[in-house]
């Protein structure tokens, strides 16, 4: 008997044509509430597959008796209730580490466009205001100081190209790892770091870490770049900061509420950046993530060994 898998959310066609071709499964959508209604009333779901906007709570649970898997075409699982579909025995599944490479290259480019000042500089030329050029004197980022808050895959990632482009690293985490960078404590990275780039997961224990008396501690000149989630940094507390010229600027792909409202008082001021979450969205990482997130989907509902490090209970999550 053919299995249901219940789409929350579109998934890169190459995912979706690995669906398709799957004789054993039927692909059902439900794109909007109308949709879901429908499609919990009239068939026993055994997975849902979504990406990062499809919330998976205890209350959906309740009504799919037949659920196996939860899926998620990415690597956090802020959307997910873990805890409630590991008390029921369903399997959460992600795309761990899939986007590495990219949040990476995503983080530097965003330190780099901060440190050199280049929006503004690019902004400048385009109306025509060439002679302005002095007032957007940027600096350079060789031989400054980076402190990564985080060194997972991506923490570590970054670190070598920060070290390629000639920055000394530093670095805090939950714990010390095998790395080639100073292990520092959390009050001194943020007194001696130059960049201080964010690499952790959203929980109870790190939501708004970066506060008020974090940013006490950071130099004047401090530029914090943010692409792990938004929750991270207490943004009311961003903004006084930023305003009051604690910190000489912010760049990030995350906020606690997104998209932001449009009068966000953070999105006036000049040296903050803000790109709309897109750090995984390349075609490459983006593909990546959905084909690897459907096959393991597909060989847990047909009993087949899935990759072990995709398969998650409420003790194993981490943002890497």
């Amino acid at each position: 008997m053919n299995k249901n898998i219940l789409l929350l959310e579109t998934v890169a066609d190459d995912a979706m044509q690995m669906l398709l071709s799957a004789n054993d499964m039927n692909i059902l959508t439900a794109y909007d509430e109308a949709s879901l209604k429908h499609q919990i009333e009239n068939n026993a779901i055994d997975a849902i597959i979504t990406r990062g906007k499809g919330q998976v709570r205890a209350s959906l649970m309740e009504q799919l008796p037949n659920l196996k898997v939860i899926s998620r075409c990415g690597v956090g699982l802020d959307n997910i209730d873990v805890f409630s579909a590991t008390k029921r025995g369903i399997k959460v599944v992600n795309a761990p580490n899939s986007n590495a490479d990219t949040i990476a290259e995503h983080t530097i480019a965003l330190l780099l466009i901060l440190q050199r000042n280049l929006y503004n500089a690019v902004t400048m030329v385009k109306e025509n205001r060439w002679s302005d050029r002095g007032s957007y004197i940027g600096d350079e980022s060789h031989s400054k100081t980076l402190g990564i808050i985080g060194m997972g895959n991506i923490g570590r990632k970054v670190a070598k190209i920060a070290t390629a482009l000639g920055m000394n690293v530093v670095y805090w985490s939950s714990k010390k790892e095998d790395v080639p960078y100073p292990f520092v404590g959390f009050d001194q990275l943020l007194k001696t770091s130059d960049s201080i780039s964010l690499h952790l997961p959203l929980n109870p224990k790190t939501e708004n870490l970066i506060d008020t008396s974090a940013f006490s501690k950071m130099k004047p000149s401090t530029l914090l770049i943010n692409t792990a989630r938004g929750g991270i940094i207490n943004q009311k507390e961003l903004f006084n900061a930023l305003q009051n010229a604690k910190i000489a600027g912010f760049a990030a792909d995350v906020l606690a509420q997104e998209p932001p409202d449009k009068n966000d008082s953070l999105l006036q001021l000049d040296n903050v950046l803000i790109t709309a979450h897109l750090g995984s969205l390349t075609k490459t990482t983006y593909t990546k993530m959905c084909t690897m997130t459907v096959e393991n989907t597909l060989a847990i509902l047909r009993n087949e060994q899935p990759m072990a490090n995709c398969i998650f209970n409420r003790n194993e999550l981490a943002i890497t």
